[in-house]
């Protein structure tokens, strides 16, 4: 299969939309990462997603719609309070969990009677929906276990000849997947943490209860994110929880073993340490910014000549528990001082 490169104007927009309609897969931007969508409604469309990534069918997809008024034709109800975060958080990176009414397919759902809908904000996914008139699932654009794209080029290299078409957007703002809650029970619990924080649907619901959720691996997952290992880079990643001068002994470490270091790093660490190659993934201070440049930073090394990766930890308050999440799930050891 040849995969068409698109360039945002209305055609592309008819071409991609007609593709959809015709049951093929086709990778958009939204506003977290690049997804890979398929009819939501279409059995064998959907079963392209899976063949395309490589990804076990086991793992539910997330239903991308237009409208908060369309997220009703597939779920049974809204509960009171998950219409209130529809209406807060919605378009956005918010993703919420409702009973569903069966009209999503099977391998949409992966057989749960429940459904992930969220609407994305951002102006090319929103013109692909209005134009296919489709619900789309959409995992992120990347093989199964890669670090998500946040960029055409990204989406190319890992699913050229696999998929239809890639809508090249530009690159994505918020840079990590949406969050993920439950809408089911009377608490709200956060299935996948990421662009829209726990502070923040606290602000909407009432403190929520403590929940370790997304850091549990369940058999039958209600969210994606929760089941494989996710995000991993070409390199082993391991994770760096200290001082500089801690961090600068690891890569010591490494180099007298004959191998070479490379480094995702905030500043102003970055500046205080010495290895191969170092990616600045931006300030510990702005940490929306490090999430924006968190799966780049993954990808970077993916070309360069290293044996390993040394990226350090964040704090988990905010989206740092969002970022912390995905390097969690991406690296193969962590060092603490």
């Amino acid at each position: 299969m040849k995969t068409k490169m698109w360039k945002i104007h209305n055609q592309a927009l008819q071409e991609a939309a007609q593709c959809l309609q015709q049951g093929e897969v086709v990778a958009f931007p939204t506003e977290t990462v690049y997804g890979l969508g398929a009819d939501a409604t279409n059995e064998e469309a959907v079963k392209k997603i899976f063949q395309a990534k490589g990804r076990p069918a086991d793992n539910p997809l997330i239903v991308h719609v237009h409208h908060p008024i369309q997220i009703r034709q597939y779920v049974e109800e809204i509960p009171p309070l998950a219409q209130k975060l529809i209406d807060h958080f919605m378009p956005g990176p918010f993703t919420i969990i409702l009973k569903s009414n069966g009209k999503a397919a099977h391998t949409v759902t992966a057989g749960l009677d429940t459904v992930a809908i969220r609407i994305p904000d951002h102006p090319v996914s929103q013109a692909l929906l209005e134009t296919a008139q489709l619900p789309l699932a959409a995992p992120s654009a990347n093989l199964s276990g890669k670090p998500s794209p946040t960029n055409a080029d990204h989406v190319y290299q890992d699913l050229n000849g696999r998929i239809a078409g890639i809508i090249d957007g530009g690159a994505t703002g918020v840079g990590l997947e949406s969050t993920v809650v439950d809408g089911t029970q009377d608490t709200p619990v956060i299935l996948r943490p990421g662009g829209v924080t726990k502070e923040e649907i606290e602000q909407v619901t009432g403190q929520l209860e403590q929940n370790k959720s997304f850091t549990q691996v369940e058999k039958q997952p209600k969210s994606p994110g929760m089941k494989y290992n996710h995000y991993e880079p070409d390199a082993p990643l391991q994770l760096i929880d200290g001082s500089s001068t801690f961090f600068q002994q690891q890569i010591n470490q490494y180099h007298k073993e004959g191998k070479k270091v490379g480094v995702i790093a905030s500043s102003p660490l970055s500046e205080e340490l010495q290895a191969d190659d170092l990616y600045v993934c931006g300030s510990s201070d702005h940490l929306q910014e490090v999430a924006a440049k968190l799966y780049y930073a993954l990808r970077y090394f993916n070309d360069k000549p290293v044996d390993i990766i040394l990226c350090e930890t964040f704090p988990t308050e905010g989206v740092g528990e969002a970022i912390m999440n995905r390097l969690t799930k991406a690296a193969s050891s962590q060092l603490a001082e």
